[in-house]
């Protein structure tokens, strides 16, 4: 990836965006769903392994964000703004979302702010995913230790792809296939 600009307003890449990324190296293919797209980094990285991406945000100005990063990468794409699956059609080979996780009392901030427990948008997630998925699928989403992703492990069988030690918490990605 040559350029990422980030935009006010917009999640800038961590530390969590790039384990991520490490995974969507590795295992992105085919039709991909880059939800909660933010910059745009880890649909990029899936076109640069020639995928077809479309990438999805409620903010406004991280669809914008997105759209301008691609542009300096080179790479095109389906941009959509969205509340998590509510304007997405059809169903993808790969999905990947990286939520905001961090408890909190209430939700100001779309991009970080998970609620009580920081998993206001990830169980919706997990509620909703399987609707958009192809036959033969891979969808990697970023948990985290201070929102119990372990759990996550063994309702939905997902697989520990990546894991980041951190002195407070525990950063991994879950990766669900079939």
């Amino acid at each position: 990836m040559e350029r990422l600009r980030v935009f006010p307003g917009v999640y800038a890449p961590r530390e969590d965006s790039f384990l991520l990324e490490e995974c969507v190296e590795r295992y992105a293919n085919g039709k991909v769903l880059d939800l909660g797209t933010g910059t745009g980094i880890q649909g990029i990285i899936a076109a640069l392994k020639d995928c077809k991406v479309t990438f999805v945000d409620i903010n406004p100005e991280a669809i914008r964000c997105a759209r301008a990063n691609a542009a300096a990468n080179r790479i095109s794409g389906e941009f959509v703004i969205s509340d998590m699956f509510e304007n997405v059609d059809g169903r993808y080979d790969t999905i990947i979302f990286n939520p905001p996780y961090v408890p909190t009392d209430k939700i100001e901030e779309l991009s970080t702010d998970g609620g009580k427990d920081g998993r206001f948008l990830i169980d919706r997630f997990w509620n909703e995913f399987k609707e958009h998925l192809m036959e033969h699928y891979t969808v990697m989403v970023l948990e985290s230790s201070l929102n119990g992703y372990e759990s996550d492990v063994g309702r939905l069988g997902a697989e520990v792809a990546a894991v980041r030690d951190f002195d407070f918490e525990k950063i991994v990605v879950l990766k669900v296939s079939g």
